[in-house]
């Protein structure tokens, strides 16, 4: 069985597991073609059979997200989950946050969360940070072709934003933080594209695990 899956991931579940779950079910070898991470949801495409070869040029697709976020507060994973570092409680306003916005769109430099799937002298970051070892990834050169606030709530903001292969929405969300001075921190983060491919295209887990394929 040779296909192409398109997962909606639930919130709270490993990219990995998915795909365990799905191998599971049919039967054949399986794997996905992009981590998400546990807190986030969304398009998560699923290889199986030979198609498994194919994993690599879905790498490379761009992608977009929508993500909601908190000011004011610092965590060592950059999201929700992780130990909260510092918090501030300084008012931030919508024109102060634009004005970062502006300057976050383009090429940019980006330095991988510690807690990420990045290798670092062969070993996973999230592996070494978990161990208490200082984790020092090297900036990467990624492509932000949108960046748009959608909602603005101080200390709550959603954004929506289109970006090339190889983007850390939970670094640019600490970048936002660190360059207005306040710290911030990911909420919930939704993959909504992958290159070509919509979320509109997708089933939840349970309707392929329960259902034909």
């Amino acid at each position: 069985m040779d296909n192409i899956l398109f997962v909606d991931k639930p919130k709270g579940i490993t990219s990995s597991r998915v795909v365990e779950l799905i191998r599971g079910k049919l039967k054949v070898k399986t794997g996905h073609t992009g981590t998400l991470d546990p807190l986030a949801t969304g398009l998560l495409i699923i290889l199986t059979g030979k198609r498994t070869k194919e994993a690599s040029l879905f790498l490379k697709l761009d992608k977009a997200y929508e993500v909601k976020a908190i000011l004011g507060v610092e965590t060592d994973t950059f999201d929700a989950e992780g130990k909260i570092l510092r918090q501030s409680n300084r008012e931030v306003t919508k024109e102060e946050l634009g004005k970062v916005l502006d300057e976050l769109r383009g090429d940019i430099w980006q330095v991988p969360p510690s807690f990420s799937a990045k290798k670092l002298e062969g070993r996973k970051a999230y592996q070494l940070a978990r161990r208490g070892i200082t984790v020092d990834l090297s900036p990467q050169k990624v492509s932000v072709y949108s960046l748009e606030l959608k909602e603005f709530q101080f200390p709550y903001f959603t954004l929506t934003c289109d970006v090339s292969s190889g983007f850390y929405v939970r670094s640019l969300i600490h970048d936002i933080g660190e360059k207005l001075g306040v710290g911030a921190t990911v909420l919930e983060v939704r993959r909504t594209k992958v290159g070509p491919y919509q979320i509109e295209q997708a089933k939840t887990l349970e309707e392929i695990l329960e259902g034909e394929i």
